[in-house]
């Protein structure tokens, strides 16, 4: 998926939020129209349509301004369209995900002659922090808004993540990771976010309440497989002298393990990482 439909996506799941954002004020009657406009030249792969009260509201998502039309003429050619189909005033926002090559001019109407046509664009990299990581529908995006601190934006961006309800964390976690690709280093995302989340899972919670319930010794004891299993997925079958040393290993032994095997890529860094505990 790309960074534009991905944000499309999003759009669409929670149109009431991304509204509220865009227009400055609350909207809480929203319907996603899914209409269809391919005749060319429109290209209709990363815009979303939303209905409010008495209003046409035309979001495009962009991660770089070269296209073909050029936007400007597309965004002329989409309001011709739906005002045509629906009669009703039209409001286009482009949202710009990451800022041009220096001396780029970001144009925001269309002119020719007579004719003009003005639109709105968010420069994402301008955007207050805060709206986004105090809405969860809006949250994917925080990590690309205005900081001069970027790595601490993008730790408090995962703090957020993690006070998300467990049904919507998984969701908005590799959401939010995504398009944090677009402006920070791999390693660095994965660093972040790695922490937690085994205690995260679904698994790891049940193995808890297990351990409650039936003894801390009943518990260690299925971490320990938990962590066996992992393993097993992550580098391949372990020989039976490896696994015996991975059986011995106290609980917090096998928390850091289950931490620290997310970096494995054979069954080397397993035994360099048991040679240093």
């Amino acid at each position: 998926m790309s960074f534009d439909n991905l944000c499309k996506l999003l759009s669409e799941k929670h149109p009431a939020p991304f509204a509220s954002w865009v227009l400055g004020t609350p909207q809480t009657n929203v319907k996603v129209l899914k209409t269809e406009l391919s005749i060319e030249p429109i290209r209709a792969d990363y815009v979303t349509f939303l209905q409010l009260e008495g209003r046409i509201l035309h979001l495009e998502f962009q991660t770089k301004l070269e296209s073909t039309p050029p936007l400007p003429l597309r965004m002329l050619d989409y309001w011709v369209r739906l005002y045509r189909l629906y009669r009703l005033p039209v409001t286009q926002v482009v949202v710009l995900l990451l800022p041009p090559t220096p001396g780029t001019v970001i144009e925001t109407s269309f002119t020719v002659e007579t004719t003009h046509h003005e639109y709105r664009v968010i420069r994402m990299w301008e955007e207050n922090p805060e709206i986004f990581l105090n809405d969860s529908a809006l949250l994917p995006l925080a990590p690309l808004t205005a900081t001069t601190q970027p790595q601490m934006l993008l730790q408090r961006v995962v703090e957020q993540v993690n006070q998300l309800e467990e049904k919507q964390r998984p969701e908005i976690s590799a959401y939010t990771q995504i398009l944090a690709g677009l402006k920070y280093k791999k390693d660095l995302i994965r660093q972040l976010f790695r922490e937690g989340i085994m205690r995260e899972s679904v698994i790891y919670q049940e193995i808890l309440e297990e351990g409650e319930l039936r003894g801390q010794q009943r518990g260690e004891q299925r971490e320990r497989s938990l962590i066996l299993r992992q393993l097993t997925r992550r580098v391949g079958e372990l020989p039976q002298e490896v696994r015996e040393l991975v059986e011995t290993l106290s609980l917090e032994q096998s928390e850091n393990l289950g931490e620290a095997l997310l970096d494995f890529t054979g069954v080397a860094d397993l035994l360099a990482w048991l040679a240093a505990r």
